[in-house]
């Protein structure tokens, strides 16, 4: 299995430590064909993007694409901030990003206090104290990812699961029906062989991402390796390895709608 590209990837835009460029170069040396540059949303406190740095991202990405060829996707790993489904990308931002990926965080700026203590709070403690989720807290999680899987045109669902509880096959499914990838990250072990063979079973596909937050690991599928060669779930239903890439459906949302 050899992968075909990197969907997410942080820089110092960010938390990351390594500059696009040498993202980039990482990403050559690997021999990938596409690479994403997806730093953490404007919500988050520590490490958000800034909307004033878009254009300097954005010349930074082109001048990389033109040293290295590889082809490079501005996108950005955007919070779910409310219940309702809505996250930090708002409809105005759309037009400055190439890749839309979203999943839960905590040290957001949340829409209420009410969204803070039911995405975080009551998920966090449950992950901080190893404690049971209650069916509850599930059903509720598993809503919010519906929610916003609905509402917003995400390429991909990062890290779904981790330090948070959800029906995996209700949101896979939900994936599915609207062609949203979901992630296997390589940093973060947030799913078992089990519950990959369960979300496969919906016939939503995937992505291999490593998430990585230094260039070093641009690329990175040690992870992935690990859970796939425990799992029964085809090859071909990654879409970004063996020199395949994903059709993703913020291109097609905006040739339509932007």
């Amino acid at each position: 299995m050899l992968l075909t590209a990197d969907y997410h990837t942080h820089t110092p835009y960010s938390h990351g430590k390594n500059t696009v460029l040498e993202n980039a170069m990482a990403a050559k040396a690997g021999g990938l064909k596409e690479l994403g540059i997806t730093d953490h949303g404007f919500n988050h406190i520590l490490f958000g993007l800034r909307r004033k740095k878009l254009a300097g991202l954005r010349a930074e990405i082109t001048e990389a694409e033109k040293l290295t060829g590889v082809k490079i996707l501005m996108g950005m790993e955007s919070n779910i901030t409310s219940a309702d489904g809505s996250t930090d990308m708002k409809k105005e931002d759309l037009q400055y990003f190439d890749i839309y990926l979203c999943g839960i965080h905590e040290v957001l700026r949340f829409k209420s206090f009410s969204d803070f203590y039911n995405i975080c709070f009551k998920n966090y403690s449950a992950y901080k104290f190893a404690k049971k989720p209650s069916d509850k807290v599930v059903a509720n999680t598993t809503k919010i990812y519906i929610e916003t899987i609905k509402k917003n045109p995400i390429d991909i669902l990062t890290h779904v699961n981790y330090k948070c509880f959800c029906d995996l096959e209700q949101v896979a499914r939900c994936c599915a029906d609207y062609g949203t990838y979901i992630e296997i990250n390589t940093k973060k072990r947030h799913v078992s062989a089990e519950e990959l063979n369960l979300m496969a079973s919906t016939g939503v596909r995937f992505v291999i991402d490593s998430d990585a937050h230094s260039a070093d690991r641009v690329g990175d599928t040690k992870i992935a390796d690990e859970i796939l060669a425990q799992a029964e779930i085809p090859l071909d239903r990654i879409d970004n390895i063996d020199g395949r890439l994903p059709k993703f459906r913020f291109a097609e949302y905006k040739e339509k709608k932007l």
